[in-house]
């Protein structure tokens, strides 16, 4: 095994390289905010909670999108399969044209989720946590639905999409 380097070569690209070794899941975090669809995609996702139910997303604190959809009352959660790579290009695209072509459906709360996920949640911010250049965003769960057989998860490694093989 190679000696680990010093805080010295802790430098942001070396960082985003080392992070990128590490496979996530991707989601879909999105809501009706003054009447159109908001949302975004993020590879940082994660359970946290059970009692209460709650999970977390990361967030970067340049995000236009962010303080747009934290305005709204429930934010939907979808977590994307594999066939949702073009949907999650779609989300990191201009925001005016995010959901063109996404097929999805919006709550009576306007929490938007997008069709064929492999799971959707209903959440409202629970809390935010500074968290250096992210927000770290608690949500809490409100109403959860999951696929019978939607195939398997879109994952984000190494900069790129992917799937499970």
């Amino acid at each position: 095994m190679a000696d680990l380097t010093t805080n010295q070569d802790l430098d942001p690209r070396r960082l985003r390289d080392a992070f990128g070794t590490f496979p996530s899941g991707v989601v879909a975090l999105a809501a009706q905010v003054d009447g159109r669809p908001v949302g975004l995609a993020a590879s940082s996702f994660t359970s946290v909670s059970l009692d209460p139910p709650l999970v977390s997303v990361s967030l970067a604190t340049s995000s236009k999108t962010w303080p747009d959809l934290r305005r709204s009352s429930h934010l939907g959660v979808t977590v994307l399969a594999e066939h949702h790579a073009g949907a999650c290009r779609a989300l990191a695209g201009p925001v005016e044209h995010r959901f063109d072509h996404l097929a999805h459906t919006v709550t009576d709360d306007g929490a938007i989720t997008l069709d064929e996920g492999l799971a959707s949640f209903d959440c409202t911010v629970y809390r935010e946590v500074e968290a250096g250049d992210h927000v770290l965003v608690l949500l809490r769960l409100h109403a959860v639905h999951q696929a019978e057989d939607a195939g398997g998860p879109l994952v984000f490694h190494r900069s790129g999409f992917g799937a499970l093989r």
